[in-house]
């Protein structure tokens, strides 16, 4: 099955993806890390993040691990990288 998703894109990632959100069709379920994957095949740039960002699914966080995702269409993936704060 698959879902059509609105990926959001924060901070850092922004900049790297060249968008602030898009439409990506993904398998599901899916792995956070396979789904971490086929943004980085979007969006080669994200690569600098890898190791840092972090997914929100549905407004909840989730690590970039073998963790199951059951995406649904209209559901929002935002892409956080690490904040800087003062």
């Amino acid at each position: 099955m698959t879902a059509q998703v609105l990926v959001l894109y924060f901070a850092k990632s922004v900049e790297l993806a060249g968008v602030r959100e898009e439409q990506v069709v993904s398998q599901t379920p899916i792995s956070s890390a396979d789904l971490w994957l086929l943004l980085l095949e979007r969006h080669p740039r994200l690569s600098v993040l890898q190791g840092q960002v972090v997914l929100a699914v549905r407004q909840q966080y989730v690590a970039i691990d073998d963790q199951l995702l059951t995406l649904g269409d209209g559901d929002e993936v935002a892409v956080v990288p690490p904040l800087s704060g003062g």
